[in-house]
């Protein structure tokens, strides 16, 4: 019934999050009645973000060629105040609050051994490794970690294997609902969080 082009097209959208096949064959649609200039920068952007989009060898955010990202070589930020998070989005997040002066560090998962998400295979021993390097700055280390077994399992790890570093260690307050995810919570909401942590 479609051209194979658009078909093609369709198959591809409807692999991203969130899009089925009724969104994605309206977004194709939307996207064949664009002019051709749009479609081309779309593409040259969607080509250029896997090559031009590299890991923080420091905290595992994002950065765009240089060494280090925007917030580890930000130097108004607290390098001894770290907020480890379980994903990228998550710094979005919390960097919508407009609140949080320090620096991030990105677990990549959390723990859950069903989904063979063990310790060894998250930044955890890049976490001690920081941590040990700032020994006698006076450090705090925030678990953002969302309040879901998995969460609170990582932030028991962590807090055990942390604690004999003598480092403060606060975890966000609970004004998240268990179950619930950093990423969707609103401005106010993460601000209380981290505000009020513990």
């Amino acid at each position: 019934m479609l051209p194979q082009s658009l078909k093609n097209l369709t198959d591809q959208l409807s692999c991203l999050p969130g899009l089925g096949q009724r969104s994605a064959t309206r977004l194709a649609f939307y996207l064949l009645n664009q002019p051709q200039k749009d479609l081309t920068t779309l593409a040259r952007a969607i080509n250029e973000v896997k090559a031009k989009t590299k890991t923080c060898p420091r905290c595992f955010n994002l950065t765009s060629g240089a060494d280090l990202c925007a917030v580890c070589s930000d130097k108004k930020r607290r390098q001894n105040l770290i907020c480890v998070v379980e994903d990228i989005l998550d710094i979005v997040s919390i960097e919508r609050t407009r609140h949080f002066n320090g620096v991030y560090h990105v677990l990549g998962g959390l723990i859950s051994p069903l989904d063979g998400l063990t310790p060894d295979k998250l930044h955890i021993r890049e976490l001690a490794g920081r941590i040990k390097q700032m020994a006698g700055q006076s450090a705090e280390i925030i678990l953002a970690l969302n309040p879901t077994t998995e969460g609170d399992t990582t932030a028991l790890y962590l807090e055990k294997l942390l604690t004999p570093l003598k480092v403060n260690i606060t975890k966000l307050n609970r004004g998240l609902a268990t179950g619930s995810d950093l990423e969707y919570a609103d401005e106010t909401t993460l601000l209380n969080a981290l505000k009020f942590r513990h």
